[in-house]
């Protein structure tokens, strides 16, 4: 009793620490999740691994990133779509006797002053409405869950979706909940993970661009190639791992006046994981992929000239051995485009 005394007085001390209003309960370590340090932990074979430490679970989701994009030149993903991986989700992060010492208070109302929380955070977790005593008869039977937010996107107005307060599952019976996770979840988060490395593309002329004068693009496979990120929670012994593939190149030359190869700018990927030609000596006629301004920029700035490659997206992971389609993404960022106009003299 007197432990159970010491918890109540914890939560009540925790609730009088002011919230934002409607705001998640946002545990765990960096926003849920931590990254790999170069060795990746043991695959999960459907089995829980790990566990509990004075009452917490190591970590929410972490993350094996020792396949991600690297370099300073390395960015985010933007999907093709209106789609975007969940900016909040539920994980695992207590067994009994860590909530019954350290569990925090939770407030969803919009007039929240602090101390009327201790009631409330009794009656749910003490006084049987719905749990008893923390779970305790049920201590290495299951976890508590609670909110996670990407620390990457505070911002996003579904960081503050997920607003259930903490609450328990078995082992062996996830939680029926939006966003609790999953494989599938974990494959999204991982989504968000991915880092995309900055592949070069080659040009001729190399950095010139003149008037009516084609420019060859092209990239080979050693500049860019497939990247994937892992996300698992080993207490629940599940884990996904999604991976960006290049599938082609799209020229955007900044300007209407400009004509593309293709026509339509995109310039697929062939076989051997090399967009375009590479230029050779002689070479006459329209590139297979490239662009050619139509007017100089002289007086007016540079063209905002943008190669983005589209990168198609799947994922594996518990249950999954197939690989299963996300939205695909894409990565470019733009350059300055001068465009020269050599002028002859007819005689």
């Amino acid at each position: 009793m007197k432990r159970l005394a010491h918890a109540v007085l914890a939560l009540a001390a925790a609730a009088a620490v002011a919230l934002a209003p409607s705001a998640a309960y946002a545990g765990g370590i960096g926003g849920g999740g931590t990254k790999g340090n170069g060795k990746p932990p043991p695959p999960p074979n459907g089995n829980p691994h790990g566990g509990s430490k004075n009452g917490f679970i190591s970590a929410g989701v972490q993350y094996d990133v020792t396949k991600n994009g690297k370099g300073a030149d390395a960015g985010h993903m933007t999907p093709v779509s209106d789609w975007t991986p969940p900016a909040c989700w539920y994980a695992p992060k207590y067994d009994s006797e860590g909530a019954a010492r350290d569990f925090l208070g939770y407030d969803r109302s919009p007039n929240h002053t602090g101390m009327e929380d201790a009631q409330w955070i009794r009656d749910r977790y003490v006084n049987g409405h719905p749990y008893t005593n923390f779970n305790l008869a049920k201590q290495g039977k299951g976890y508590w869950w609670t909110a996670f937010q990407d620390e990457n996107r505070l911002g996003d107005p579904g960081a503050n979706d997920c607003t259930d307060p903490p609450f328990w599952a078995d082992t062996g019976n996830p939680p029926h909940v939006k966003n609790a996770v999953t494989p599938e979840i974990l494959a999204q988060l991982a989504y968000a993970q991915i880092r995309i490395p900055q592949g070069k593309s080659s040009t001729n002329p190399d950095g010139t661009f003149v008037v009516n004068a084609p420019t060859w693009v092209w990239m080979d496979r050693t500049t860019f190639h497939p990247v994937s990120v892992r996300a698992y929670v080993s207490v629940l012994g599940i884990e996904a791992i999604t991976t960006a593939t290049p599938v082609g190149l799209h020229i955007d030359p900044g300007t209407q006046d400009a004509a593309l190869f293709p026509a339509d700018g995109n310039c697929p990927i062939d076989a051997h994981g090399n967009i375009g030609t590479p230029y050779a000596k002689g070479d006459t006629g329209d590139p297979p992929c490239g662009v050619t301004y139509l007017r100089s920029t002289e007086n007016i700035g540079p063209y905002q000239l943008k190669a983005t490659v589209t990168w198609h997206i799947s994922w594996t992971g518990t249950g999954q051995r197939r690989p299963v389609a996300l939205p695909d993404g894409s990565f470019g960022t733009p350059q300055d485009a001068y465009v020269h106009e050599f002028q002859t003299v007819n005689r």
